[in-house]
């Protein structure tokens, strides 16, 4: 499974950016699959943005997107997305792509800035 991130970029506040998984060796429409989006802030944790279950599309957001991104599949392209809207200077961090089969895979990571 190799999972490669694209879309990161350096924004000023309140601005969007879409982020871009492309997926090889990884079948979005299987049972027991999952996959979604982590980030990781200078000096933090890393924590989970947003996650797809591929079998039955349930959707799930940390509490801290309060509505501003929206994780969508193409599972034809095999590539997931992250659109980011609203963004805040809190947001800044590398943010990782995450497949689950359910062995874990990560992508290499995409940096996100948002500065003023």
């Amino acid at each position: 499974v190799q999972l490669v991130e694209s879309g990161g970029g350096s924004v000023q506040p309140g601005g969007s950016l879409t982020l871009s998984c492309a997926a090889s060796g990884f079948t979005f429409t299987s049972d027991d699959h999952a996959i979604g989006w982590f980030r990781q802030a200078p000096g933090k944790e890393r924590e989970g943005v947003s996650c797809i279950n591929t079998h039955d599309g349930s959707l799930y957001y940390g509490d801290f997107v309060e509505g501003r991104f929206s994780m969508s599949l193409d599972s034809a392209e095999n590539t997931a997305y992250l659109q980011m809207n609203s963004l805040q200077p809190e947001d800044t961090a590398d943010y990782y792509c995450n497949a689950r089969d359910p062995n874990e895979y990560w992508g290499q990571g995409t940096q996100v800035t948002v500065s003023s």
